[in-house]
């Protein structure tokens, strides 16, 4: 067990299967030293916990929940490519899609959910630039979706 992932059970946490791709794409593509995920829904076995919009049917508290459940599915796609989570060098960039209702303004707040768990699996590797996008609506209506393009050591 690598490194990372002792983290993870450490948190009461274990990496997902890959979830499988939902239309023609991978899940996560590596280009030389950097691994790119597709956006990942809060999927857990293979179905939603939730659906909806975040300030509507969907609170902010669940979706930043359900964020952070997104990024460790993007951290089991870019496993599925690197190989190991410990040759990660650094997160470089989270992005982030909050399906929103028409006021709601919290996306920031809701991502935080997948970078608060990247930090605390990843330590410093884990700070990223980030974006939080509201949209109308999401694959299969899901609150939120998150992609993370990391660096690999060589």
């Amino acid at each position: 067990m690598s490194a990372v992932e002792e983290r993870l059970a450490g948190l009461g946490l274990s990496l997902p299967e890959v979830v499988p791709p939902l239309a023609a794409y991978q899940p996560a593509v590596r280009s030389g030293a950097y691994v790119y995920t597709a956006g990942q829904l809060p999927m857990v076995e293979g179905k939603l916990p939730v659906t909806g919009k975040v300030g509507a049917e969907v609170t902010a508290d669940e979706a930043k929940d359900l964020a952070r459940t997104c990024a460790l599915n993007a951290l089991a796609a870019v496993k599925s490519v690197a190989g190991d989570l410990d040759r990660i060098a650094r997160v470089v960039k989270v992005t982030g899609f909050v399906a929103s209702a028409p006021d709601f303004t919290g996306q920031p707040g809701v991502l935080n959910g997948a970078s608060e768990l990247l930090g605390e699996v990843l330590g410093d590797k884990g700070v990223h630039a980030r974006s939080a996008v509201g949209v109308a609506v999401l694959p299969m209506d899901a609150p939120v979706e998150v992609e993370i393009q990391v660096e690999l050591v060589p």
